[in-house]
């Protein structure tokens, strides 16, 4: 994995957050909205959505941190309408990625990467979207400030041994907040899979390893890959061996999973020029915790 030159944003002011200017929100994230399955001869709500959702996400300070605009943490919301069970109700599926910057390069590094099968919502043009963390307000903006604090915590816990911890808590106090209105993805009855069982394993103190685990990968190893990558690899087969306990004890753990699901390329690339030692234990570890992607990650080793 070639990182090049390039991202020099003081790192210790992005650690530290360190206050540089009176205005500036936390996000920059990318929002598309498909709607080609939805049939309806008023196509002008679905751009009205995009804008409005898009404005929701960035246009809020979601901490009490300053960010320079450089240091917005840029993420991404592919959402996808399946169907329009009647005017302004509808169901959809929605992919988030999130991702940072590794330490003087121009690497980009997936932090998040994760399909949200159930949102249902209700959405008019020009309706605001309203949020209170700490009551109920709607399940559209429910769902966006959920998210927004994910992609919040994951990204400090980058930077710092469970930095992220704040934001997990704001997250899963939406989540109490919406489990009596009756959408979908609010429950852990409903799926190990949705928006409960995400925020549970992040704030599930088994789930320890794995935490400590996205400090080493990121500020340990990927941050000084140009300069060290047998650091690097050191750093994240400790990681890897650390998450084989946590797979064991919970195999279907939406924390684990997702982390792979960002990390699979990314994990064969810093692998890439390994010695063959090196390359054979990161193989096994992965296959062992990841046996879905055997076939990928077969390319380590030949």
């Amino acid at each position: 994995m070639k990182l090049l030159p390039y991202f020099n944003k003081p790192l210790l002011t992005y650690l530290l957050m360190v206050p540089v200017i009176s205005l500036a929100q936390d996000l920059n994230c990318d929002v598309i909205v498909d709607a080609e399955q939805i049939q309806t001869s008023d196509r002008n709500v679905f751009q009205d959505m995009e804008n409005a959702i898009e404005n929701f996400m960035n246009g809020r300070d979601w901490t009490t941190d300053e960010f320079r605009p450089e240091e917005r943490i840029k993420c991404t919301m592919a959402i996808t309408l399946v169907e329009m069970p009647s005017i302004g109700a509808f169901k959809a599926t929605v992919q988030i990625r999130s991702s940072r910057p590794v330490y003087n390069t121009n690497y980009e590094s997936i932090v998040l990467n994760f399909a949200d099968r159930d949102w249902t919502f209700e959405y008019i043009e020009s309706m605001p979207l309203q949020f209170n963390e700490n009551s109920y307000t709607s399940n559209l903006t429910s769902m966006l400030a959920f998210y927004a604090y994910i992609i919040l915590g994951l990204d400090y816990d980058t930077f710092g041994n469970q930095a992220g911890t704040p934001y997990y808590q704001i997250a899963q106090n939406i989540v109490n907040n919406a489990a009596q209105s009756g959408f979908p993805g609010w429950s852990g009855l409903e799926s190990t899979r949705n928006r409960f069982a995400l925020v549970e394993d992040l704030m599930n103190q088994r789930m320890e390893g794995l935490r400590t685990g996205l400090y080493k990968y990121h500020r340990l190893g990927l941050d000084v890959f140009e300069s060290n990558p047998e650091q690097t690899r050191k750093e994240v087969l400790e990681v890897l061996e650390a998450i084989k306990p946590i797979k064991e004890r919970y195999p279907g753990s939406i924390f684990v999973i997702a982390f792979f699901d960002a990390k699979t390329d990314e994990l064969i690339n810093i692998f890439d020029q390994a010695s063959m030692q090196e390359k054979r234990k990161a193989y096994n570890l992965l296959v062992e915790l990841n046996p879905n992607k055997t076939d990928v990650y077969s390319k380590i080793i030949k």
